[in-house]
């Protein structure tokens, strides 16, 4: 029994020194500085994934908007042309009795005003006979306003200075739809003297500015219709076909048809009838990936070549034969010596030079199978090639059968 209450009492006396012990133990100090770094850390790594989230959602939209790439029937401008007199040119306007148009429609003119001519002979040199052409935009209404470009029809020397007259502008229908009238302004200047003239762009054709009031209307009840015909600017089926899918999937499902490589044709759904102007607006604003033929458009008059992405080049070698030959002649003198006899003459003598530069190591460049456009580029450019040698290069390759693109000479 007393061994047993001395166990007793031990296991007491240590389970009440651990409790003290525990007890009298501070509490956990909370590390202000950790929490701080990690705080950072976490913001930190939640600024780079939102940046890559929006680089990669911007990669993905990296596209052509619909509107960009085709046009909607009925959307277009119209082109409107006329004919007319400017007055108050300064002695530059046509010569009279070189053009019977501007005299026949200056009488008729002062005739409408009430002066009678006829029978008198006019030798004015301030009146010029000239075409406006003009742009109506789509949905113009009567009232608004729009630029006309005025270019001189006979013999005059100068438009600065002149005044259009009302003029009628007429359409392809033969209908009257604007009237322009109006000071021109003419960006082109010309300065003569007996001796030497200076002419600086064109001086014989101007602009107005808002020179034109639409009187008529074109009538096109766009929300009523009942389909669209959306004609791609550049006709592709990938691409026509790209935008059927991209509308039926953000639009609704069977709304859009590929008709041919140039057309879309477009089914105005029940919830947009009669609101075709909100299912436009919803449908340009939609990206679409546009794709191209693979095409060289050559201008040989000015050396311009401009390549698309998709031209591919087979396993080919080019070499440039640039073989260059100098020739030159170096005249040598040769007099006579001192004491040299009488009949000793200075004598002419022809040294002639000829060097051949063939410049061998850059005269060969291997294209691999499949090589882009950036690498056909960087091999000529390896030769050295001008604008002019790579024309013929490329038609060379065409002719081979290596060059996988359609050549269009200008």
């Amino acid at each position: 029994m007393t061994k047993a209450n001395n166990y007793e009492t031990t296991y007491q006396t240590s389970h009440k020194t651990l409790w003290a012990t525990q007890a009298k133990a501070p509490a956990p100090r909370i590390d202000l500085v950790w929490i701080a770094y990690r705080s950072v850390y976490f913001t930190l790594l939640f600024t780079l994934m939102l940046w890559a989230y929006l680089l990669s959602f911007s990669n993905a939209n990296a596209e052509s908007r619909i509107k960009d790439i085709v046009s909607f029937e009925g959307i277009r401008e119209n082109m409107l042309i006329g004919y007319g007199l400017v007055v108050g040119l300064n002695g530059t306007g046509d010569k009279l009795k070189n053009n019977d148009f501007t005299q026949q429609s200056l009488i008729a003119f002062l005739e409408r005003q009430g002066v009678n001519t006829r029978g008198t002979e006019l030798k004015s040199r301030n009146v010029a006979a000239v075409t406006i052409t003009a742009k109506l935009l789509p949905f113009a209404r009567s009232g608004s306003r729009m630029d006309v470009t005025v270019s001189a029809l006979g013999d005059a020397k100068d438009l600065t200075g002149g005044t259009l007259l009302a003029s009628p502008l007429y359409a392809a229908d033969g209908e009257v739809y604007a009237v322009a009238q109006g000071s021109v302004t003419v960006g082109g200047f010309k300065a003569e003297g007996e001796a030497k003239t200076i002419t600086k762009g064109v001086p014989t054709t101007g602009g107005i500015a808002n020179g034109a009031i639409v009187e008529k209307e074109i009538n096109f009840a766009l929300n009523d219709m009942p389909e669209l015909k959306l004609s791609l600017r550049n006709p592709d089926i990938s691409t026509a076909q790209n935008i059927m899918q991209t509308i039926n999937a953000n639009v609704g499902p069977g709304i859009a048809t590929v008709s041919d490589p140039g057309t879309v044709l477009l089914t105005v759904p029940a919830i947009y009838h009669n609101n075709v102007t909100q299912l436009l607006a919803d449908v340009e604003k939609l990206n679409v990936a546009t794709d191209q033929v693979a095409k060289i458009v050559i201008d040989e008059a000015s050396g311009t070549i401009v390549m698309g992405e998709n031209v591919r080049i087979d396993t080919v070698a080019v070499a440039q034969g640039n073989l260059i030959v100098k020739v030159e002649e170096i005249p040598a003198v040769s007099q006579p010596l001192p004491f040299a006899p009488d009949d000793a003459q200075t004598v002419i003598a022809a040294q002639t030079n000829i060097t051949v530069d063939d410049s061998p190591g850059k005269r060969m460049a291997v294209m691999k199978p499949g090589a882009t456009l950036k690498d056909l580029v960087a091999g000529l450019n390896a030769l050295g090639v001008g604008p002019r040698d790579l024309i013929t290069i490329l038609q060379t390759i065409k002719s081979a059968g290596a060059l996988q693109a359609d050549i269009q000479i200008k």
